[in-house]
C-alpha cells in the first residue's frame, strides 16, 4: 500500500472553518492539550453525524409520494417500516417516517393537495412548514395551478422546495409502444420537462426546475441531479447526515458519500487516538479506542448498503440470489469485528512513520503528531477501509442492476 500524506488542502484555515469557534480551537491546539482537542473534535463529529433533518413530501393522490417516502429511505412498499401506498389518499395528517439506519433523518408523508378546493395558505397552516428543512412536490401527470400555487406560497415563506414529475418510466414505455420506429427517449423526456415548466409558469411560478423520476427505478433519470441539489442547498452541518441516508442507486451518489466521509477521517482518527486509548494487541506503539473504530467501519458499510440487512433487502428488491449479492460485496463477511480492525491497523502501521513526519510540517497539527504513530496508523487504516467499501459498493451496484447500464453513469439534466 502506497504511503499517504496529509492532504495539503487541510490547511489551518480550513480546519478552523470546520469549527464555529476558531479562537478557542486555535488556542487548544497551540497549548498542545491533546485531551482537550480530542474532546472538542468528538463534539464536532457527533453534531455532524447526528444533525436533525426533516423533509416534507407532498403531491396529488396517486402521484407516488408515499412510494417516494419509502424509496428515498431504501425501502420497498411492502417493508414493515414503509409508508402506506395506494390510489386512495390515506394520509390525513403529517406522518413522520424515520430513516431505518439514520433516525435523525425524518421523511414526512404529508396530506395530498389535489382537492378542487385546495388553498395553499390553509394547507401550510395545517402542515406547519417551519418544521421542515425543505419540501418535495410530486405530480405524476402535468403540473397544474394548485402545484404552482403551493410552490409560490412556499417561496414566499422562504422555504426551499423541489418539483418532481414522477412515473416517467410509464410515459417512456407508452411512447415506445406507440412509435417504435421513431422513438427517442431523450425527446420524450424533454417534452415532459418542457410541458411541466410551461404549466407551472402559467400558474405564476417563475423559473421552475423540474426533476423527472421513476419511483421504482430511482437510479434512472434525474435522481442524482435532485440529490445533488438538495445536499448543496442544505445548511453545511446537515449535508453529511442527508448524504449518508441517501439510497445507493447511482455512481455519483456513491462518490459524494465517499467524499463526505473522507473529510471526516482526520476527526475520527483524532478522537479515537486521543480519548481513552488502549494499546492495540499485536500492533506496536499504537493505542486507540477500538470500539469507536469498529463503529466507524461498520458505519461505512451501512452507508454504502454493505451491511447484512441492506444486502438481504437488495436481494429481495432485485430478485437475485443472496449469495450473488454477497459475492459482489466481497464475500459473506458483513460484520466488522475487533479482530478485523486490529488486522487492518497492523497493515496500516507499516506506513505510519512517514505520515507522522508529515503532520509535523503543518504547524497547527503538531499536537496530533504528539499521539505518535497512533493517529497516523488510524488515519491510514480508515482511508484504506473506506476505499475498500466504495469499491465493494460499486461492484454491488453493477450486480444489482446488471440489465440497466444507466444506473452506472446517469447523465441527464434540465436544459
Amino acid at each position: 500500500m502506497a504511503s499517504r500524506v496529509f492532504p495539503s488542502s487541510l490547511s489551518q484555515s480550513k480546519i478552523l472553518k470546520l469549527w464555529g469557534d476558531s479562537s478557542t480551537l486555535k488556542g487548544v491546539f497551540e497549548a498542545g492539550d491533546m485531551s482537550a482537542v480530542a474532546t472538542k473534535l468528538q463534539a464536532t463529529l457527533y453534531s455532524l453525524e447526528n444533525a436533525r433533518l426533516d423533509v416534507g413530501i407532498t403531491g396529488d393522490t396517486g402521484s407516488g409520494k408515499s412510494t417516494f417516502v419509502n424509496a428515498i429511505r431504501g425501502l420497498g412498499d411492502e417493508d414493515p417500516k414503509s409508508a402506506y401506498t395506494g390510489v386512495v389518499e390515506m394520509t390525513v395528517g403529517p406522518t413522520p417516517y424515520a430513516h431505518p439506519k439514520y433516525p435523525n433523518v425524518v421523511i414526512w408523508d404529508l396530506p395530498g393537495i389535489g382537492a378542487p378546493t385546495f388553498q395553499a395558505e390553509k394547507y401550510l397552516q395545517r402542515v406547519l412548514p417551519a418544521r421542515y428543512d425543505f419540501f418535495i412536490i410530486i405530480s405524476s401527470e402535468s403540473f397544474a395551478a394548485h402545484h404552482a400555487q403551493l410552490a409560490c406560497e412556499l417561496r414566499q415563506c422562504r422555504k426551499r422546495f423541489y418539483l418532481i414529475r414522477s412515473k416517467v418510466d410509464v410515459d417512456i414505455t407508452a411512447s415506445r409502444s406507440r412509435r417504435p420506429s421513431t422513438f427517442s427517449e431523450e425527446r420524450v423526456l424533454s417534452q415532459i420537462r418542457d410541458d411541466c415548466c410551461r404549466r407551472l409558469e402559467a400558474g405564476g411560478l417563475q423559473d421552475p426546475k423540474v426533476f423527472l423520476l421513476s419511483m421504482f427505478e430511482l437510479g434512472k433519470y434525474d435522481f442524482h441531479l435532485l440529490s445533488e441539489m438538495m445536499v448543496k442547498e442544505l445548511e453545511s452541518h446537515k449535508q453529511h447526515a442527508f448524504l449518508q441516508a441517501l439510497p445507493n442507486v447511482s455512481k455519483p451518489i456513491l462518490e459524494k458519500k465517499a467524499a463526505s466521509l473522507r473529510q471526516h477521517i482526520w476527526l475520527v482518527a483524532a478522537v479515537a487516538s486521543g480519548i481513552n486509548p488502549s494499546p492495540v494487541p499485536g500492533v506496536r506503539d499504537v493505542a486507540c479506542d477500538l470500539h469507536m473504530l469498529i463503529d466507524s467501519l461498520q458505519g461505512y458499510r451501512c452507508s454504502f448498503g454493505l451491511d447484512k440487512d441492506s444486502l438481504a433487502t437488495l436481494a429481495g428488491q432485485t430478485g437475485q440470489a443472496l449469495h450473488k449479492i454477497l459475492e459482489a460485496a466481497q464475500g459473506p463477511e458483513t460484520q466488522v469485528t475487533e479482530a478485523l480492525v486490529v488486522e487492518r491497523l497492523g497493515q496500516a502501521s507499516r506506513d505510519a512513520s512517514a505520515f507522522t513526519q508529515e503532520l509535523l510540517n503543518v504547524p497547527i497539527l503538531g499536537t496530533l503528531a504528539n499521539c505518535g504513530i497512533s493517529f497516523a496508523t488510524i488515519y491510514q487504516m480508515l482511508h484504506m477501509s473506506l476505499d475498500e467499501a466504495v469499491k465493494d459498493a460499486q461492484r454491488l451496484l453493477l450486480q444489482a442492476f446488471l440489465d440497466d447500464s444507466e444506473h452506472e453513469f446517469p447523465d441527464r439534466s434540465n436544459p
